[in-house]
């Protein structure tokens, strides 16, 4: 059934942004599209995505001015835009606290500006560091590990000041460990489906010590669709989680087992983060979101890596990939 509201999402040419899209448009809404700017004028993972109801802008969400002219006529927005990988933020720290900070900045200021409905801000499972207790519920202390995530924390904290401020309509959505097809190279999950589907003999990987609360990237975009519709829950910030964890190690065997291979691996110590650095363990509490919302996670790990290893194993998808290369 259509909607005639707007929907704007930013990110929308990532992983997760993506998918996100293509559920609102297959819910019926009008989506407007934000793809980092870029000189091929290449869309992300958009490229390809054809739909009478899409409108994909160009941009970036470090611009202020570019950030009022995005919202406008827009009644929710899902912010997705960020600077994501772990590895990278070690060494080029000032472009995550730009994007990630300022970013969010400039989107609520924004979002307040034109008055929109909702904002649904997001934010990571990498804020709360390694878990103090198990599940992590929402009032887990926060831990910066990584100059990453001390960006995330940031950009959480700006987006509630302008909820206590100014009353902007806002919600935090905090995913835990999304997986899933078009996942970008710098995660395990798809390094390791991409190293094995390659015919690599020898795989490798960073830790395979901590533990992950994974969740299915269909699941998790249903999560942020319940959080921008859901009524009365302004103000919040809410995990997107499975309740369940699985180490790393557990996962590399189950996808060996998924994609019928026998599998020898060994530790890059490219691939290891500094000791101070590594969380390692997540599980999260999904207690609040469903509470206030109809959402549950519907996709079990085994079926989820083997939807995932079938994208992957598809040579124009694979082709995408270096499995030779780390990415950081």
């Amino acid at each position: 059934m259509a909607n005639d509201k707007k929907i704007l999402v930013t990110g929308a040419d990532g992983f997760i942004g993506s998918h996100l899209t293509e559920l609102l448009l297959s819910e019926g809404y009008d989506v407007r599209a934000l793809s980092q700017y870029n000189s091929f004028n290449n869309w992300g993972w958009l490229e390809g995505v054809k739909h009478p109801r899409l409108e994909v802008v160009s941009g970036d969400v470090r611009d202020a001015a570019f950030c009022r002219h995005l919202v406008k006529d827009c009644s929710t927005v899902y912010h997705l835009a960020a600077l994501i990988a772990i590895p990278y933020s070690y060494v080029a720290p000032d472009s995550y606290v730009d994007t990630n900070v300022k970013g969010t900045l400039n989107m609520c200021q924004a979002a307040l500006e034109a008055g929109v409905d909702r904002i649904v801000v997001t934010s990571t499972s990498e804020v709360y560091g390694t878990a103090l207790r198990v599940p992590i519920d929402e009032n887990h202390p926060r831990q910066p590990q990584s100059p990453y995530s001390a960006t995330k924390i940031g950009a959480d904290a700006i987006a509630m000041s302008f909820y206590n401020s100014f009353e902007l309509p806002l919600v935090i959505a905090r995913p835990f460990n999304t997986y899933g097809p078009r996942q970008s190279a710098r995660a395990i999950i798809p390094t390791i489906i991409s190293q094995i589907a390659s015919g690599m003999e020898e795989i490798k990987v960073g830790d395979l010590s901590p533990t992950r609360d994974f969740n299915y990237v269909g699941d998790t975009v249903r999560g942020f669709l319940a959080l921008g519709t859901a009524p009365g829950i302004e103000g919040r910030d809410i995990n997107i989680a499975t309740g369940t964890e699985v180490s790393m190690r557990e996962t590399l065997e189950t996808i060996a087992k998924v994609m019928g291979k026998e599998v020898r691996w060994t530790v890059d110590p490219a691939r290891m983060r500094p000791s101070g650095s590594e969380v390692r363990r997540l599980c999260g509490d999904n207690t609040l979101i469903t509470t206030l919302t109809d959402w549950r996670p519907e996709v079990s790990l085994e079926e989820g890596l083997r939807r995932t290893a079938e994208w992957f194993v598809n040579p124009d998808n694979l082709a995408k990939y270096k499995a030779n290369i780390y990415n950081r």
